[in-house]
C-alpha cells in the first residue's frame, strides 16, 4: 500500500480505466497550463520522458505521483520500476490513454509528476559555466529543444524569461526527450531580473542575433566564449527586443556560409551553445 491508501498496482482482473474514470479526468485537466498551476503537476508521456522520470523519482530529485500505462508488454519494465518504487499504476484502455496525449500517436505511457519548484537563484546557485536563457519564445518545440540541446552541451540551467511558452507544456517535455529532467529549469516573467541574476552569477550575456555585426567564428577566434556564458536566444518571429539587446554584453551571429536566410530557433541555440561548449572545455 501507499500513502494515499490505494494499491501500486491493479487489483487482478481489475478493468482497465476509461476516459471517464475520474482519475484520467482529473489527470487530463494537466494538458492546459492553468490545470498544471493550479495542480502543481504535468504530464510526462512516452518512454523515454517516463524513463528518465523514473530515475529522477529514485533519486528524490522529483516525485512521480502516479502512472498510467495500456496494456502492453513493451510498458512492463518502466511498471515494474514504478511498482517498485510505490508509484501508484493504472492500467487505462487506449481511447484513455489517447485522452491524456497531444501526440498523433499516443505510446500508451504518462506519468503524473509534481512540477518542480526551481526559483531562480536556485537555478544559478552553483555559477554555472554554461546557461540558455529563452526570452519571448512562443513555440514548445523549440523551448523543449533547447533544453536537450543544454543539457546535451552540458549547461548548468536554462532559464524561461518573459513570455515564453511553458516549460511543461506537453510538446515540450517530449521534445526535450528528457532533458527537464536533468538539469534545473526556472521560470520569472521579469526579463530584466533573470539577466540581471545571470551578471550576478558570473555570467556574460551574450545574445544570438542574425543581424548582429560580430559572429561567433569571430568571436570564437578572439577567446571571447572562453569564459561563463549565458546565451540568450529570443522569439522565432521578432528575434530580441532592443530593449533585452541593450542589457546584453554583447551579441552574436551565426555565419551562414551558404545559401539559407536563417536558421531556426532551436538549430541557432545547437550551434551557439555548442561553440560555448567547446571554447570552454578547450581552454581547460
Amino acid at each position: 500500500m501507499i500513502a494515499d491508501g490505494t494499491s501500486a498496482a491493479p487489483r487482478p482482473g481489475t478493468a482497465p480505466l476509461t476516459e471517464r474514470s475520474s482519475r484520467v479526468a482529473v489527470a487530463r485537466k494537466l494538458t492546459r497550463r492553468a490545470g498544471r498551476e493550479k495542480a502543481g503537476a504535468f504530464l510526462a508521456e512516452g518512454a523515454q520522458a517516463v524513463g528518465e522520470a523514473l530515475t529522477a523519482h529514485a533519486a528524490g530529485a522529483l516525485r512521480m505521483r502516479e502512472l498510467f500505462a495500456t496494456e502492453h508488454d513493451r510498458h512492463a519494465e518502466h511498471l515494474d520500476r514504478a511498482r517498485t518504487a510505490g508509484v501508484p499504476v493504472h492500467l487505462v484502455t487506449e481511447r484513455a490513454a489517447a485522452s491524456l496525449s497531444e501526440t498523433v500517436t499516443p505510446q500508451g505511457l504518462v506519468a503524473v509528476c509534481d512540477l518542480p519548484a526551481v526559483e531562480l537563484p536556485a537555478a544559478l546557485a552553483e555559477r554555472p559555466a554554461l546557461v540558455a536563457v529563452l526570452v519571448g519564445v512562443a513555440d514548445p518545440g523549440n523551448a523543449g529543444t533547447v533544453v536537450r540541446v543544454a543539457d546535451a552541451a552540458g549547461a548548468g540551467a536554462v532559464l524561461f524569461a518573459g513570455d515564453t511558452v511553458d516549460a511543461y507544456n506537453g510538446k515540450a517535455v517530449r521534445a526535450s526527450t528528457g532533458s527537464l529532467f536533468h538539469l534545473p529549469v526556472a521560470r520569472d516573467r521579469d526579463v530584466s531580473a533573470v539577466l540581471a541574476a545571470c551578471r550576478e552569477a558570473g555570467l556574460r550575456l551574450v545574445g544570438a542575433d542574425g543581424y548582429a555585426t560580430g559572429d561567433l567564428d569571430t568571436a570564437d577566434r578572439a577567446g571571447e566564449l572562453d569564459g561563463p556564458t549565458a546565451w540568450v536566444f529570443g522569439s522565432e518571429a521578432h528575434g530580441l527586443p532592443d530593449e533585452v539587446k541593450s542589457q546584453l554584453d554583447t551579441t552574436l551571429r551565426v555565419p551562414l556560409y551558404g545559401r539559407a536566410e536563417s536558421l531556426n530557433l532551436a538549430t541557432a541555440a545547437a550551434v551557439c551553445l555548442y561553440a560555448s561548449a567547446r571554447a570552454q572545455h578547450r581552454a581547460g
